[in-house]
C-alpha cells in the first residue's frame, strides 16, 4: 500500500511515538484495562501515584473583629446572612476541634492498651522462661544423681574386684551412664 507515515502523515523518519489508535472505553473495566495497557507499554517508566488529599481544616477564628454586628435596629438585610455565614462557620471550626480531640484521645487510648498487652505479654513469657528453667534445671539434677549412682556403684564394685575383670565391667558401666534419656523417660 502506501510507504510508512508517522504522526505528521510525512514519510521518512519517526517522531518517536507510533500512533495509537483511539479507543474510547465503554465500562469502567475496559476503562481500567487501557490504562494497564498504557502503562505496560513502558515498564521503566514510573507509574503516576496521586498524592493523598489535605484533610479539611477550618480557616482560624480571626485575631481582631473590626465590624462587630451590634444589636441596634433597623440593620440591613444583608446583615443577616453576615451572621448566619459567620455562625456556620464557627460551628464547623468548633465540630473539628471536638473530633480532633476526641480522636487523639482515642489515639493516646489505642497506645496506652497496646503498651499494657506488651507488658501482659513479656509477662508471661518471663514466667514461662523461668518455668522452662526450672524443667530443665530438674532434668540435669537428676542426670546428675544419677551419674553419681552410678560412680558410687563403680566404686564399691571397684574395691571389691579384682583389676582384670573392673576393666571390661567399666565398658559396660560408660554404655549405661550414656542412656540417660531413657531412664528419664524419653523414647
Amino acid at each position: 500500500m502506501a510507504a510508512h507515515t508517522h504522526k505528521n502523515n510525512k514519510p521518512g523518519i519517526s517522531g518517536g511515538k507510533e500512533a495509537q489508535p483511539l479507543i474510547i472505553a465503554k465500562t469502567p473495566a475496559e476503562e481500567q484495562r487501557l490504562k494497564l495497557e498504557r502503562l505496560m507499554r513502558n515498564p521503566d517508566k514510573p507509574a503516576p501515584i496521586p498524592d493523598r488529599p489535605k484533610e479539611w481544616n477550618p480557616r482560624a477564628p480571626p485575631e481582631f473583629v473590626r465590624d462587630v454586628m451590634g444589636s441596634s435596629a433597623g440593620a440591613g438585610s444583608g446583615e443577616f446572612h453576615v451572621y448566619r455565614h459567620l455562625r456556620r462557620r464557627e460551628y464547623q471550626r468548633q465540630d473539628f476541634l471536638d473530633k480532633m480531640s476526641g480522636k487523639q484521645d482515642r489515639d493516646q487510648g489505642y497506645l496506652e492498651k497496646v503498651e499494657q498487652n506488651k507488658l501482659a505479654a513479656d509477662d508471661r513469657t518471663a514466667k514461662r522462661r523461668k518455668k522452662r528453667e526450672k524443667i530443665k534445671q530438674k532434668k540435669e539434677m537428676a542426670k546428675m544423681a544419677k551419674l553419681e549412682s552410678l560412680n558410687k556403684k563403680d566404686d564399691a564394685a571397684d574395691s571389691s574386684s579384682s583389676s582384670d575383670s573392673s576393666d571390661g565391667d567399666k565398658e559396660g558401666r560408660e554404655d549405661d551412664a550414656e542412656a540417660p534419656s531413657f531412664i528419664m523417660g524419653r523414647k
